[in-house]
């Protein structure tokens, strides 16, 4: 009885019978997951870049802190691995989503699969 059951088993396996479930499972959790590259700069010389695997609704801070040590005060970054802005030389981190200056702070702006964060450290002539 033993070796039927694990015959027909197996033979429904094989006819696919439990592939669907599986696959949409396998489907379900890589649609949970968004990449998105981040550039880092300071002046114009690339410091750093990374591709990093987020949860679907992430935001800018979340990929960023996932990828290197961030220090932030009110969503706003304020240093990234030690790169440190200076508000009286009036040096600031800026950044862009696919080239887009972006006008809220970094933990309110949320990103999409293939989306391209460019953060840069640089002084601010406004």
């Amino acid at each position: 009885m033993k070796k039927i059951t694990a015959f027909l088993l197996s033979l429904l396996m094989l006819l696919g019978v439990f592939a669907p479930a599986t696959a949409t499972t396998v489907q379900a959790k890589a649609s949970e997951n968004i990449k998105a590259t981040y550039t880092l700069k300071k002046n114009k010389k690339k410091i750093a870049k990374k591709t990093i695997t987020l949860k679907k609704n992430a935001t800018v801070t979340d990929g960023l802190k996932k990828g290197w040590k961030v220090n932030d005060k009110g969503g706003f970054i304020t240093a990234i691995d030690g790169h440190k802005q200076n508000n009286k030389k009036k040096i600031y981190w800026t950044f862009t989503v696919n080239g887009k200056q972006v006008n809220v702070s970094a933990d309110k702006k949320k990103l999409h699969n293939k989306d391209k964060v460019v953060f840069k450290l640089s002084k601010y002539n406004g």
